[in-house]
């Protein structure tokens, strides 16, 4: 019997001892009044909390804590913020970080202190490309994925021809990239572009000349504000009234919130995540709705499914030692309210399925936050395709 007990507390004390400092810290790192504060913001903060509190508050016998940063979509900022973190602060994981330039400078931190950062409103595909990493996870989306969803699935309906509105930014360069790219593979053409920058108070000229193209569809690739300022005003100069389609690269749910669905009718776009898909869907953002009021974007729901499968990676693994974590979250899949057929490639890509979804008019629309028409469903393989060479994971 004694041997046994020792036998007992040589196991169960090094697995105590894995987790650093004696708690499992994870840091929302994100917008919280700006541009992107709707769709992240207090509400990533509030998705990682959740995660927290349904996986139990604690993880090998230890507390799992969570702290907030706002970076103010600044990329000096958010680098400042997660030095800090994981140098004095002793944050195990980083989580969200919307806007490209952003999350490439957290990442940068992630790989100097050997921390895991995961994103989910960050959509480069250089993350998981020519930056790929063996401590930075993308979750959500890719520009490749939103844009394949979108130009293939609309480029199959008859909408062959394109122009685009592109954010002069690094994400929106590559949403216009990756799609001009599968519109020409699948016959169609792209008749130009224009692009504003980022958060560009008058857009009427830049709509002006895509009325003009005559292009089918006009595509908008841009995220928040731009993206919803660019349908409003298409609204207004009778863009859908005159035959013209646009198609959001990327849009959330807030956005055609905030648009309302006499103006984003009929917009076309794709999404990881949609609240109303079915009852495990529901289930959890009728959960979220309660505290924050108002449903998640998918970025959201997107945070507390990293959070969730992390805390099981630590848990499985017995240590929080970041390379031990993520080796063990890509053994299972992931398969939750969120993700479907889901899986953590070698390039730290969590690939899953996707929606082509169509925006509601307001007499189909029947109760609130009932916006969309699920169109079809697109497998993760197509979606996100395989994995770049450029990533030094990859096998080659």
């Amino acid at each position: 019997m004694l041997a046994a007990i020792l036998s007992a507390m040589s196991y169960a004390a090094p697995a105590a001892a894995q987790v650093s400092d004696d708690v499992v810290k994870i840091g929302v790192l994100t917008d919280m009044n700006g541009p992107a504060s709707t769709p992240t913001g207090q509400g990533s903060v509030t998705a990682a909390q959740m995660a927290v509190d349904d996986f139990g508050g604690k993880v090998l016998g230890k507390p799992i804590s969570v702290i907030v940063g706002d970076h103010q979509i600044k990329p000096d900022i958010g680098a400042a913020i997660a030095r800090r973190w994981y140098d004095t602060e002793q944050v195990d994981l980083i989580v969200d970080v919307p806007v490209s330039a952003v999350g490439l400078a957290v990442q940068n931190i992630a790989n100097e202190k050997k921390k895991l950062f995961i994103t989910h409103s960050t959509g480069a595909a250089d993350f998981h490309g020519k930056f790929c990493s063996p401590y930075a996870i993308q979750w959500v989306f890719d520009t490749h994925a939103l844009a394949v969803g979108t130009a293939q699935e609309v480029v199959k309906r008859g909408g062959d021809t394109w122009f685009f509105i592109t954010d002069d930014y690094a994400f929106g360069h590559s949403l216009e990239r990756d799609a001009s790219a599968v519109i020409v593979k699948n016959g169609g053409k792209v008749l130009g572009s224009v692009r504003p920058p980022f958060a560009t108070p008058d857009l009427s000229s830049f709509i002006l000349q895509a009325q003009a193209s005559k292009a089918k569809i006009i595509g908008i690739a841009a995220g928040p504000p731009n993206n919803t300022n660019e349908i409003k005003t298409a609204g207004e100069f009778g863009i859908f009234k005159g035959g013209q389609q646009m198609a959001g690269l990327l849009v959330l749910i807030t956005d055609i919130h905030s648009l309302g669905l006499p103006a984003a009718q009929g917009l076309l776009l794709t999404t990881s995540f949609y609240w109303d898909m079915d009852d495990k869907t529901r289930e959890w953002s009728k959960r979220y709705f309660a505290k924050m009021n108002r449903m998640p974007t998918m970025w959201q729901a997107g945070v507390y499914s990293s959070v969730m499968h992390y805390l099981e990676g630590v848990r499985d693994s017995g240590t929080d030692e970041p390379l031990k974590v993520a080796a063990k979250m890509r053994e299972k899949p992931i398969e939750d309210f969120f993700s479907r057929h889901g899986k953590l490639r070698e390039d730290n890509l969590m690939v899953h399925d996707l929606v082509l979804v169509q925006v509601k008019s307001p007499e189909e629309s029947k109760y609130p936050w009932d916006y969309y028409k699920i169109l079809t469903h697109i497998s993760g393989a197509d979606a996100f395709g395989p994995p770049d060479p450029a990533c030094s994971l990859v096998k080659k």
